[in-house]
């Protein structure tokens, strides 16, 4: 199976905040764009960046769609000059929604922990089983597994949380407003430093989690666990 093709993290966060952002802020007066134009032009580009990467992988996933939605939503708030409350209930939905399915997929037989950070496309999932079968470790693994997801879900109602919080103290003004576009673009280029490195933060403790378990158990590095076509 071919690896996910990788992708530009400048370039990511340029389409999906910066520019967005600029775009809210700076063009939303009625000289220059007008508040639903600007809406619409600055939510086209994170929308047009998600439908370009899943096409690219040639695969969807629930968080991908998630991501979508959101999107969506928020430019349906916006245009249909709906209560600014229910971006916050948005902002607060889509994370908890994901931290409520990846806790709801440990009972089911394929938990996210093994679509968000054990993944296939990134760690050499039967080389690690294998070295676990030789030591009869495997199943004290999945339970580093199964706490590993417990902490992954944890990331996703902190980012719930902060969400809901950083939406309800800077979008103030109606939706539809030029004033609304404003804090809108001022809020989603705060929850880049506020929330999203908190919370990768939070992910890159929880791989090392598990990269430590793979190391205890299998007798594996995580370099030596990585795929070999990402070495």
């Amino acid at each position: 199976m071919a690896a996910a093709k990788k992708n530009n993290q400048l370039l990511e966060l340029i389409i999906n905040i910066v520019i967005p952002s600029l775009i809210l802020m700076k063009l939303s007066a009625e000289q220059y764009l007008g508040t639903a134009n600007a809406l619409l032009l600055a939510l086209a580009f994170p929308l047009g960046w998600g439908l370009y990467d899943l096409l690219r992988n040639r695969k969807t996933n629930f968080i991908a769609i998630l991501g979508l939605v959101s999107i969506l939503l928020t430019g349906g708030i916006g245009l249909l000059h709906l209560d600014a409350q229910w971006l916050a209930v948005k902002e607060a939905a889509i994370p908890g929604l994901i931290g409520i399915a990846v806790l709801a997929s440990t009972r089911t037989r394929y938990p996210l922990i093994k679509t968000v950070l054990y993944t296939p496309a990134v760690i050499d999932v039967a080389k690690v089983q294998q070295h676990l079968e030789q030591r009869g470790n495997t199943r004290q693994f999945e339970a580093r597994l199964l706490k590993a997801t417990y902490l992954l879900s944890a990331t996703f109602f902190f980012s719930s949380v902060m969400n809901y919080v950083l939406a309800k103290w800077i979008v103030i003004s109606p939706s539809g407003t030029e004033a609304f576009n404003e804090e809108l673009g001022r809020m989603t280029l705060l929850s880049y430093p506020m929330i999203a490195i908190p919370s990768l933060v939070m992910m890159m403790a929880v791989l090392y989690y598990i990269s430590r378990g793979m190391r205890e158990l299998a007798g594996l590095s995580f370099t030596e666990a990585l795929r070999q076509d990402l070495t």
